[in-house]
C-alpha cells in the first residue's frame, strides 16, 4: 500500500503540473488567435456555401494607396490583384529562381517581411502614394494569418475595412489590436531588441520624429526600459510619416538586416518590434 502511494500521488502531482502547463497554453493561444470569433465565423461561412470566400467585387480605379508584401515564390497572391483592385500593389519575391525583370525583387533574402518593406520605401521615396499598407502574402486561415484581425483572419476584410482618414491623421496604424503576443506586460522585456540591438539599427538613424521626443537625445543613445507592440508587422503608414524620416534612415536599417550575424528569422524579428518606433509611436 504504501508503494502504491509513493507512486500515485507523485504521478498525480506531475498530472496536475502538466495539466495546468497544457492549460495555460491552451488559453495562450485561444486568446491569440482569437478562436471563439474564428470558429463562429467558420460555422457561418460553411452554413452559408462559403460565401465570404468570395466577396462581393470592388469596382473602382486604383487609387492613391499600395499594398506591399514579401513572398517566396510559390505563394499564390493573386488574391491581392483579383480582391483589392483599388489598390495599387508591389509584391516582392524574396527567393526567384530565375531573374524575371516583371517580377519584383528584394537585395538579399533575409529579415523576412522586412527586407521587402525597406526596399519599397528606398525605391520609391520621392514618390511614394498617400496610403502604405505592408502585410503579409498569406490571404487568410487560422494557423497562417491567426495574426489578422478579423473573424476569419483575412486580410482582404482587413484592408477593405481599413479607415484611411484614420491612417492619415495618426501616421502610423497597426493592422492588429489584440496585445497578445507582443504588447501584453510580461511580453514588453523584448529578448530581440536588446541594448546592443538598438545601438546597431539605429547607429546611423538621424534626429527623427521618435528622437524629438526624447528631447533631442539620438535614437542610438536613448535605451527604453520596455518595447511592445501588438505582432506581427502589418501595419499601415502615410506618406507624410514616413517622410518624416530620410532616405538615409531607411538604407542604414537595410544595411543593418544584410551585415548583421542574426538570421533571417531573428533579424526580421527585430524589425518586428522597431516599425512602431521607426515611425515615430513610443517604444509601447
Amino acid at each position: 500500500m504504501r508503494w502504491v502511494l509513493r507512486f500515485v500521488i507523485p504521478a498525480a502531482l506531475l498530472a496536475i503540473v502538466l495539466c495546468t502547463i497544457l492549460f495555460v497554453k491552451f488559453a495562450e493561444i485561444w486568446d491569440q488567435y482569437n478562436a471563439p470569433a474564428y470558429a463562429w465565423a467558420y460555422l457561418q461561412n460553411t452554413l452559408h456555401g462559403s460565401k465570404l470566400d468570395n466577396p462581393p467585387p470592388i469596382k473602382g480605379i486604383v487609387e492613391d494607396k499600395v499594398v506591399v508584401m514579401a513572398k517566396v515564390e510559390s505563394a499564390d497572391t493573386q488574391w491581392v490583384a483579383e480582391h483589392l483592385p483599388d489598390w495599387q500593389h508591389a509584391i516582392y519575391t524574396v527567393d526567384p529562381s530565375t531573374r524575371n525583370s516583371n517580377n519584383l525583387t528584394t537585395p538579399l533574402n533575409k529579415g523576412h517581411e522586412s527586407m521587402a518593406y525597406l526596399t519599397y520605401i528606398i525605391d520609391h521615396y520621392h514618390a511614394l502614394p498617400s496610403t502604405i499598407v505592408f502585410i503579409h502574402p498569406h490571404r487568410r486561415g487560422f494557423s497562417e494569418a491567426w495574426h489578422t484581425d478579423t473573424p476569419l483572419h483575412d486580410n482582404i476584410d482587413a484592408l477593405r475595412a481599413l479607415r484611411i482618414p484614420f491612417v492619415q491623421k495618426n501616421g502610423y496604424t497597426n493592422l492588429r489590436c489584440n496585445w497578445n503576443p507582443g504588447c501584453e506586460l510580461p511580453h514588453r522585456k523584448n529578448k530581440h531588441v536588446t541594448p546592443d540591438i538598438w545601438r546597431e539599427v539605429f547607429a546611423d538613424a538621424s534626429r527623427s520624429v521618435f528622437s524629438l521626443k526624447q528631447k533631442g537625445v539620438k535614437e542610438e543613445e536613448y535605451l527604453p526600459e520596455e518595447v511592445g507592440v501588438a505582432c506581427c508587422a502589418q501595419f499601415a503608414v502615410s506618406r507624410e510619416r514616413v517622410l518624416h524620416r530620410p532616405l538615409s534612415d531607411y538604407e542604414s536599417f537595410r544595411k543593418w538586416i544584410v551585415d548583421t550575424k542574426l538570421n533571417d528569422a531573428r533579424s526580421g524579428r527585430v524589425l518586428e518590434f522597431l516599425w512602431h518606433i521607426i515611425f515615430g509611436m513610443d517604444a509601447v
